[in-house]
């Protein structure tokens, strides 16, 4: 009886540690902007948000899996041929848990929704009256 029990625990255990770590991704995104979906991480891959502006003044958004050696750094992405012109600067910031690098909303955040609902009532309560 005790075999079967430590033989159902190691098949749940290994269920447990194959399952992948899931991430918002995001390729491109401008400012609050970023459309994303969800993604599955390979194994030693932590979820990251990376945060950074382009041009030196643009805010740009990434999204998605990133391996752990290139976790919580911040990089410059610069044009070879011309000296000291960076292209963008990027941190990348992770996490290790489902999700848990935040899906942007939508621009004006919860307040646009609740401005739309009412604006939409309205229209609705004078077309009925």
């Amino acid at each position: 009886m005790n075999r079967i029990v430590l033989q159902l625990l190691a098949v749940g255990f290994c269920f447990a540690v194959v399952q992948a770590l899931q991430c918002y991704k995001c390729s491109f995104g401008i400012g609050d902007v970023c459309f994303t979906s969800k993604t599955e991480c390979d194994s030693g891959e932590h979820c990251f948000l990376g945060e950074g502006t382009a041009a030196g003044f643009v805010p740009i958004k990434l999204q998605g899996c990133l391996k752990t050696a290139k976790c919580n750094k911040t990089t410059e992405e610069n044009i070879p041929s011309i000296s000291n012109s960076t292209v963008y600067s990027m941190t990348k910031t992770c996490c290790n848990t489902d999700l848990c690098n935040a899906a942007p909303g939508l621009p004006g955040g919860p307040g646009l929704g609740l401005v739309l609902a009412s604006v939409s009532a309205l229209l609705v309560a004078n077309l009925v009256a």
